[in-house]
């Protein structure tokens, strides 16, 4: 099993909140969703939940190959629940959350599992690239971001926005007409993306948070085959340079519009024998 993993915070000395693991056969990646500066009402913050989540679920798929990633996800919200119930108030609308990825290799297959905005990359024996994203948060955030959109990242006014269209998301969070993400909530899993692909087809899977796809589906400075070329020719760590030297170009978000000028970055590429 050969992989390669990058993960970068959004700026030097940020805690990172995304999370990638792998064992054999088997991968996860988390980006924790950060919460500006409203309470959580949790004491252990996003990064924790994150890693802690995609720690234990990395656990659950492997040492349970026959149970469904759906269920093996439930299970492990499950568990950090109970991890922190006790001392954190997580029925408080901005408790901490995180998109998940998860695949597993086994009986000729590749299980997949997408819940939130961070994409799956699949790459066929030809080359021909195979993305799953769960869109579902993007079709909400399109209708209250507007503000957001229209004032330069990072000033004052931004960051007011910022503030009120995270707190308009989190009232959709996990319910239908809104979207699903891991949180609180066990059943959340029950609404992830879910497939199986032959082995034998792939070449390569890679796992992306959505700071590191912002060079496909923010900038438009790449498409995913042009994306894989860089994976499979210079790694990760080249695929995020180039999304760090777009965003330094662009730090008041005038030509790309975004909640943040950096984000947090993680790429765990798995190129298949």
């Amino acid at each position: 099993m050969r992989v390669a993993l990058v993960s970068l915070s959004a700026d030097q000395g940020s805690r990172n909140e995304d999370f990638a693991a792998a064992a054999p056969g088997a991968a996860v990646l988390l980006d924790g969703a950060g919460v500006g500066s409203a309470e959580t009402g949790c004491t252990h913050g996003v990064a924790w939940f994150s890693s802690t989540l995609g720690g234990l679920l990395l656990r659950g798929i492997t040492v349970q190959p026959a149970r469904p990633l759906a269920d093996c996800l439930a299970d492990s919200i499950g568990l950090v629940r109970a991890l922190h119930e006790d001392r954190c108030d997580l029925t408080y609308r901005a408790s901490p959350t995180s998109t998940v990825v998860a695949v597993r290799a086994g009986g000729g297959v590749l299980e997949y599992l997408v819940l939130g905005d961070s994409s799956l990359l699949m790459a066929d024996k030809d080359g021909s690239p195979e993305v799953v994203t769960d869109r579902r948060l993007d079709e909400v955030g399109k209708r209250l971001r507007g503000p957001v959109d229209d004032l330069p990242t990072g000033s004052p006014e931004h960051s007011a926005a910022l503030d009120e269209y995270r707190d308009a998301l989190t009232g959709l969070r996990n319910r239908p007409g809104g979207f699903w993400i891991a949180g609180p909530e066990p059943w959340a899993a029950e609404h992830a993306l879910t497939g199986t692909v032959p082995l034998e087809s792939l070449a390569s899977v890679t796992l992306l948070s959505d700071g590191a796809t912002r060079l496909v589906d923010r900038f438009q400075l790449a498409d995913w085959r042009q994306t894989l070329a860089v994976l499979d020719s210079s790694g990760p760590d080249e695929l995020i340079r180039h999304v760090r030297e777009a965003e330094a170009g662009d730090p008041d978000g005038r030509r790309w519009p975004r909640g943040k000028a950096r984000d947090d970055a993680t790429v765990l590429h798995w190129a298949l024998p």
